[in-house]
C-alpha cells in the first residue's frame, strides 16, 4: 500500500472511531476524541511524523526523529496539554461570563431593551440580534433556555407569530455560535489556523448576520404558511410564563453595564491591531494597548465586570457569587476537556502529514479550497451532531494547509468556511435540536420542518458569502 493511502486510512479510522462513538456508542465526546487521538497515534508511520516535523516544523532530521520516538501517550497529551495552554482560561471566563449576564439579569435586560426599541411589529428582529449577541458570550443552549420564555410570553401577549419568535431566537445564537470568539468552536479554528482571534471576531460578526439575516428570511416565510400553537412544555409553566413577562424592569441592570462585558474583549482584542497601525504609540501606550487587547487579560477584565455587576445588582453573598461561578466553571470545563481532545486528536492528525493529501490544493481556487472545508465539516457535523465537534475534527485535518503559508489567500475565510459549515444538517442526533423542540414545544416532525431546512440555508448562504470575500478580497 503507498504512503498516501495509509495516510488516508489512518485519518479515515481516527474520523470513524470519533463519530462511531459519538452517533452510534454514545459516548461523550471527550472520550471520542481522546479514543480517536489514540489510534491515529498508534497507526500513524514513524516516516510519516518525521516527514510532518521536518516539513511543516523546519526540524532537522535528528530532531524529527526525536519527535517520532515519543511515546502514543506523549503525543496525544501534549497536543492535549498545548490546546489548554492556548484557550483554557479563555472558554473558563467566557462561561463566567455568561453565567453573570443571567444571574444579574444583565441578558435580560438586553432582550427587554431590543424589544422596547424594535416594538411589538419587529420583535422578531429583536429577537435575532438579542440571540447573536448573547450568543458570544453565552453557549447557544443557554440562550434558547434564557430567550424562549420571552418568546412564548411575546405570544401570549399578540396571540400569534410563536414560530417566528422561535426560529428567530434560533437563527441569530446558533450562527454567532460557531463564528465569532470566544464561543469554544470558532475560537478552537481561529487558534488552530493561526488567524488574529480579533479579526475572526470581526469576520465572523460580520458573516454571521449575513446567515442569520438568510435564517430570519426563513423564519418570515415558513411563518406565513404554518403555524405552531403554544403548548405546555417541560422547563416552564404558563404561569410562571406570566411571572416572567411581568418582572419589573428597574430590578434589571442598566443596558450600558449589561453590555460592557461582551463590548469590552471585542473591541479592545479587534481594536488592538487597528490602533497600532494607525497611531505611533509610545512605550508606555503601547504597553497599555498590548495589555488590554491580549484576549486572555480582555476577557478576564470583562468577567469581573460581569461578577461586579451580579454582586451589586444582586446584592450576592459571597457565598451565592462562589456557587454561581462553580457551577459556570463546572459546565466551561467540560468544553475545556473536550476542546482540548481534539487539540489532542488534531494534532495527531498533522503528525500523519495530512497536509501532503492535499499539497496541491494551495495552487486551486480559494473556491475550491473553501468549498472543500465546508462540505468535510458538514458531513462531519450531520453525522454525529455536535458543530463543535464537526469543527475540531475538521479544522485538525484542515490547519496543514494554514501551517504552510502558501494557502493564496488569509486563513480567516477557511475558518468562516469551517464555522459555516458545522450548520448543515440539524437533525435529531444533534442535542440542540431537543433543546429547541422540546423548550419550545415543538413535535420532532415540526423541528425537521422548519429547524433542519433552516440550517442547511443558513450554513448556504455563509459559504456564498465566503467565497464571495475570498474572490473579491483574499487578503494575502
Amino acid at each position: 500500500m503507498s504512503d498516501t493511502w495509509v495516510t488516508l486510512a489512518v485519518i479515515l479510522s481516527g474520523v470513524a472511531i470519533v463519530v462511531g462513538s459519538v452517533l452510534w456508542l454514545r459516548l461523550h465526546a471527550f472520550l471520542a476524541l481522546v479514543f480517536g487521538a489514540l489510534v491515529v497515534a498508534a497507526l500513524t508511520p514513524r516516516a510519516n511524523i518525521e516527514q510532518y516535523y521536518m516539513q511543516s516544523k523546519s526540524l532537522s532530521a535528528e530532531a524529527a526523529a526525536a519527535q517520532a520516538d515519543k511515546t502514543v501517550g506523549v503525543r496525544v497529551a501534549e497536543g492535549f496539554g498545548d490546546t489548554c495552554m492556548k484557550i483554557g482560561i479563555l472558554i473558563a471566563m467566557a462561561a463566567i461570563i455568561g453565567t453573570c449576564l443571567l444571574e444579574s439579569g444583565a441578558a435580560d435586560r438586553i432582550v427587554r431593551t431590543a424589544l422596547n426599541w424594535f416594538g411589538e411589529r419587529a420583535a422578531p428582529l429583536a429577537f435575532m440580534l438579542s440571540g447573536f449577541t448573547l450568543g458570544i458570550p453565552v453557549f447557544f443552549d443557554t440562550v434558547f433556555y434564557l430567550m424562549i420564555p420571552l418568546g412564548k410570553a411575546m405570544q401570549m401577549r399578540t396571540g400569534r407569530n410563536y414560530l417566528l419568535y422561535v426560529l428567530t431566537i434560533v437563527c441569530g445564537a446558533t450562527m454567532a455560535h460557531s463564528l465569532v470568539p470566544p464561543t469554544p468552536g470558532p475560537l478552537f479554528v481561529a487558534e488552530e489556523l493561526g488567524v488574529d482571534i480579533g479579526l475572526m471576531m470581526i469576520a465572523g460578526g460580520i458573516v454571521g448576520l449575513f446567515t442569520a439575516s438568510a435564517g430570519y428570511l426563513f423564519a418570515v416565510i415558513v411563518n406565513r404558511l404554518w403555524t405552531l400553537p403554544l403548548r405546555e412544555s417541560p422547563d416552564v409553566s404558563l404561569a410562571q410564563l406570566r411571572e416572567a413577562a411581568e418582572l419589573d424592569e428597574s430590578k434589571l441592570p442598566p443596558l450600558w453595564l449589561s453590555l460592557l462585558p461582551i463590548l469590552f474583549p471585542v473591541l479592545f482584542i479587534a481594536g488592538k491591531p487597528i490602533i497600532e497601525s494607525m497611531t505611533s504609540l509610545s512605550g508606555s501606550a503601547e504597553m497599555v494597548v498590548d495589555t488590554l487587547g491580549n484576549k486572555t487579560i480582555a476577557l478576564t477584565i470583562a468577567a469581573v465586570v460581569a461578577m461586579l455587576t451580579l454582586v451589586w445588582q444582586k446584592r450576592t453573598s459571597r457565598e451565592d457569587l462562589a456557587n454561581a461561578i462553580q457551577g459556570s466553571l463546572a459546565s466551561g470545563g467540560v468544553i475545556i476537556l473536550i476542546t482540548a481532545a481534539g487539540g489532542a486528536f488534531g494534532g495527531v492528525l498533522r503528525q500523519t502529514n495530512v497536509a501532503g493529501l492535499i499539497e496541491d490544493l494551495p495552487r486551486a481556487s480559494p473556491v475550491i479550497i473553501c468549498t472543500m472545508a465546508w462540505l468535510i465539516t458538514a458531513a462531519i457535523r450531520t453525522a454525529q451532531g455536535s458543530a463543535t465537534v464537526a469543527m475540531i475534527t475538521a479544522v485538525g485535518i484542515l490547519s496543514g494547509l494554514a501551517s504552510r503559508g502558501d494557502l493564496g489567500f488569509h486563513p480567516v475565510y477557511l475558518a468562516l468556511a469551517i464555522g459555516c459549515g458545522s450548520k448543515p444538517v440539524a437533525w435529531m442526533n444533534d442535542s440542540g435540536f431537543w433543546v429547541v423542540t422540546r423548550m419550545s414545544g415543538m413535535t420532532e416532525s415540526e423541528g425537521l420542518k422548519f429547524i433542519t431546512p433552516m440550517s442547511v440555508i443558513m450554513g448556504v448562504v455563509g459559504l456564498a458569502v465566503v467565497l464571495v470575500g475570498v474572490t473579491v478580497y483574499p487578503m494575502n
